[in-house]
């Protein structure tokens, strides 16, 4: 199975990230991402994790290190903002990380994916279908919707849209090719 998601941001205190998302403190919030990606994600799965996996500055990295380490899952890593070089490089020790990229491009069922950490216009709605597109996902932006300001060729996996939790890329193509059949609708 392929899964995706983004910006678990794992140790950054600040009430604007974990306090919005539902939580009343950064270990709530910690806990709760651990536990919702691995009731889901098998150890033989592919997670791809685009970026800010893990802030709260250099004395949280050995603590976010481990909490990584215990992540189900082949990871996959696209670099993000907050993923400074040292902790890029650290992230090269752990078991599970079986892959670190700046972007990855993906082939799942003839579909062409754009894995990046930022919003990337890869496509447009002139092609027949979303097989015949360059799909981009994403992370970053913390939205709570999925679509990167309502292109259906845009998708956000981040945490803040999909319950703290990471999405079946199956899922994914059938949200993308609803939001086209709604689009087409109001052509």
């Amino acid at each position: 199975m392929i899964y995706l998601s983004s910006d678990y941001h794992f140790f950054h205190d600040r009430p604007f990230i974990w306090q919005v998302r539902g939580f009343n403190s950064v270990e709530e919030m910690n806990t709760t991402i651990l536990q919702n990606h691995n009731s889901i994600i098998k150890p033989e799965d592919d997670v791809y994790l685009l970026g800010d996996l893990l802030l709260g500055g250099n004395a949280k990295v050995e603590e976010g290190l481990a909490l990584i380490a215990q992540l189900n899952g082949k990871l996959h890593l696209v670099r993000g903002n907050h993923d400074t070089n040292t902790r890029w490089e650290a992230y090269k020790s752990l078991p599970n990380v079986v892959e670190m990229q700046n972007a990855i491009y993906l082939d799942y069922h003839k579909y062409h994916f754009y894995l990046s950490h930022f919003p990337t216009l890869t496509a447009n709605l002139e092609k027949e279908s979303l097989q015949q597109c360059t799909l981009n996902l994403y992370g970053h932006t913390h939205q709570i919707n999925n679509f990167f300001e309502g292109r259906p060729y845009m998708y956000h996996v981040g945490v803040d849209s999909h319950n703290c939790a990471p999405v079946l890329i199956d899922n994914i193509i059938e949200d993308m090719n609803n939001e086209v059949d709604k689009c087409k609708s109001v052509l």
